[in-house]
């Protein structure tokens, strides 16, 4: 059973930065994408950032293109999202997710998820 644990959320100023992880147990990942996404109130979900488990081949959506970094360490089955430069507008539950194929990163289904972390930026 694939289970996705996000952390690291939390309270930060504008300007700071956070590092979130999602620690991933219950299957071999090789071959699957594994996403960043981001939900604030009121509006849809959105997906962040990519990267594929086997070759570390990342995507980023332009919102956060230059102050977002998606990475994994596959010895240890985490994948991380550094976030600096964070504004206002980040404030979000942010998730975790798997898909079990590596095309269209950006764009495509996934289908395992995390319980999600809030992140909240404010002075």
């Amino acid at each position: 059973q694939v289970q996705l644990v996000e952390s690291g959320g939390g309270l930060v100023q504008p300007g700071g930065s956070l590092r979130l992880s999602c620690a991933a147990s219950g299957h071999t990942f090789s071959g699957y994408a594994m996403g960043w996404f981001r939900q604030a109130p009121g509006k849809e979900r959105d997906i962040l950032a990519a990267i594929t488990w086997n070759r570390g081949m990342t995507r980023y959506a332009d919102s956060v293109k230059g102050r977002f970094t998606i990475s994994r360490d596959n010895a240890k089955n985490t994948v991380y999202l550094q976030m600096n430069s964070l504004k206002p507008e980040d404030t979000a539950v942010y998730y975790c997710a798997a898909a079990r194929g590596v095309a269209d990163m950006l764009g495509r289904e996934y289908d395992y998820w995390g319980q999600g972390t809030q992140v909240t930026v404010s002075s």
